[in-house]
């Protein structure tokens, strides 16, 4: 895949924040994961109250869901991050999350705070899109 990230000279400057201003692509393959959450393999929930830990576990989730398809974290080029009751409080996990995911491949991301999600013991939900060469 080709990929370039873009930072707009009048825009702020993204990435410390883990993710970039646009990224532009070209490939042969889209790669569409479905909402990610802290459930393992056999649906035992994973962090049970604790945020940072449903996130790491969302996460390895995305890992696991974009290697069924051929995908790295690398060809992630967008990112969308449904956080329950969000806070600022939490943007230090989700920044530095994203950063350990992402390394220097940073997606385009959008960051939603809502109401609830599919379960009430839910804090976060991630869902991604790649794309593949």
């Amino acid at each position: 895949m080709s990929r370039q990230s873009i930072q707009p000279d009048n825009l702020f400057v993204s990435a410390p924040y883990g993710f970039s201003q646009v990224v532009a692509c070209s490939g042969q393959r889209l790669v569409y994961c479905a909402g990610q959450t802290a459930n393992d393999k056999d649906m035992n929930f994973i962090g049970a109250g604790d945020f940072k830990a449903q996130f790491e576990a969302t996460l390895e989730n995305v890992r696991i869901a974009l290697a069924a398809a051929g995908a790295a974290p690398s060809d992630v080029v967008s990112i969308r991050t449904y956080i329950v009751d969000y806070t600022p409080d939490y943007l230090d996990t989700i920044n530095s999350g994203m950063n350990a995911f992402f390394g220097d491949n940073l997606p385009v991301a959008t960051l939603i705070g809502v109401q609830a999600l599919a379960l009430p013991h839910f804090m976060c939900e991630v869902e991604v899109t790649a794309v593949l060469e």
